[in-house]
């Protein structure tokens, strides 16, 4: 009906080569387009969900031409600086990038009026500069949008159904819930996260799953080991609350808060260099209450949605020196490419791990465009030994 209502064809969705739950639903552009005279001025944020498919939101309009009226043909621009106040009526002088054309659903004194709380769709996007469909609740329960790194991400973890599964930094809860059916329903998944209001996207994405086996905490990663408890067999049916003892999972999850260069679209990045040098500091925190409570012979998957190599190969390297009892494993399936050079990890190493860059144009052997034209991701697996 998206596709119907702009006079356009629809996306061919087709089946993942090699991923039996991925159905692949491609995007186009840029696009050449003539922008329109009257401006719509949006935030950082809305322009980024613009170019992934959404219309423009009320709530996310910053500035509008003062003539515009309701079904007005519209050029929609991202503010990159964060300069534009609410309700700005001239042309905005500030950086911005445009993101497509569109029609008017309000006017601008209905975007502008009293309530604070107006909402629904401002500007529906005819011509985004890049096209993708709008997914925001299609088949819900039994459609899920992720990029196809995170996908890889829960196979290359291979929940079984009966386990106990930790997910540590689990919100939005796209994983969590990709693991859950990964095992049927069956089993244990608990899952973390530092913010309350994100714990409980996690409770509502699962519930909109029909997912009954996922247990979600407000609770720190770094602090969900307690070495004093005896190691035990977490109750399905009473799983307590964290912290847990050592050892008390078959596989957990570390995809680590990080800096995040490798999200898609990114229009700017404001994070200084002092703010870079903190995530590997913060991931090594997280690190040994991972390694703790996984069991001998569990499996740690850490992954990243950035591709700085202090947060990845590097990252890994240390692992491998600090925690002897840590080794880097296959994985299945191996849709990236291996890690890079020269970044503390041997070529067998970099071989073991698997780095998702869609600035790399060639690959050998050769893959499919969807494989390549990805976020920047990292993925690395580990299992635990006895050590001596």
């Amino acid at each position: 009906m998206q596709y119907k209502s702009k006079g356009q064809d629809c996306p061919v969705v087709r089946p993942h080569h090699s991923l039996p739950d991925v159905l692949v639903i491609p995007g186009t552009g840029p696009h050449d387009m003539t922008p329109s005279r009257k401006e719509i001025i949006v935030d950082t944020i809305c322009g980024t969900a613009v170019l992934r498919g959404a219309d423009v939101f009320a709530p996310g309009v910053m500035g509008a031409h003062p003539g515009i009226q309701k079904g007005d043909e519209v050029s929609v621009y991202a503010d990159l600086d964060n300069g534009c106040r609410k309700g700005f009526a001239k042309p905005y002088e500030g950086r911005k990038m445009f993101v497509g054309n569109g029609t008017a659903l309000m006017s601008r004194s209905d975007i502008f009026c009293d309530n604070s709380n107006i909402s629904g769709v401002a500007i529906q996007m005819n011509n985004a500069l890049y096209d993708c469909p709008s997914l925001s609740g299609v088949l819900p329960g039994l459609v899920f949008p992720q990029n196809l790194p995170s996908v890889v991400t829960g196979h290359v973890l291979g929940p079984q159904p009966g386990e106990t599964i930790l997910d540590m930094c689990a919100a939005p809860g796209g994983k969590t819930t990709h693991l859950a059916t990964l095992m049927d329903n069956k089993g244990v998944v608990i899952a973390f996260d530092k913010n309350s209001p994100k714990v409980q996207k996690i409770k509502s994405n699962c519930d909109a799953m029909h997912l009954k086996n996922v247990h979600a905490f407000h609770f720190d990663a770094i602090k969900s080991l307690d070495p004093t408890l005896q190691s035990r067999q977490i109750n399905p049916e009473d799983v307590g609350h964290p912290p847990y003892p050592p050892q008390s999972f078959d596989r957990i999850l570390l995809d680590a808060p990080c800096s995040g260069l490798g999200q898609r679209p990114m229009s700017i990045v404001r994070m200084s260099l002092k703010d870079l040098q903190s995530f590997p500091r913060l991931q090594k925190k997280i690190f040994p209450a991972a390694v703790g409570l996984l069991k001998e012979g569990g499996v740690l998957v850490y992954s990243t949605c950035t591709i700085t190599s202090q947060e990845n190969e590097e990252l890994v390297a240390w692992v491998l020196t600090n925690f002897p009892c840590m080794h880097l494993c296959p994985q299945n399936p191996f849709l990236g490419s291996p890690g890079l050079a020269h970044c503390g990890l041997t070529d067998e190493e970099r071989r073991l791990v698997q780095r998702f860059d869609p600035t790399t144009t060639h690959s050998t052997p050769p893959r499919e465009p969807c494989d390549v034209d990805t976020i920047g991701f990292f993925i690395a697996k580990f299992v635990k030994k006895t050590v001596g």
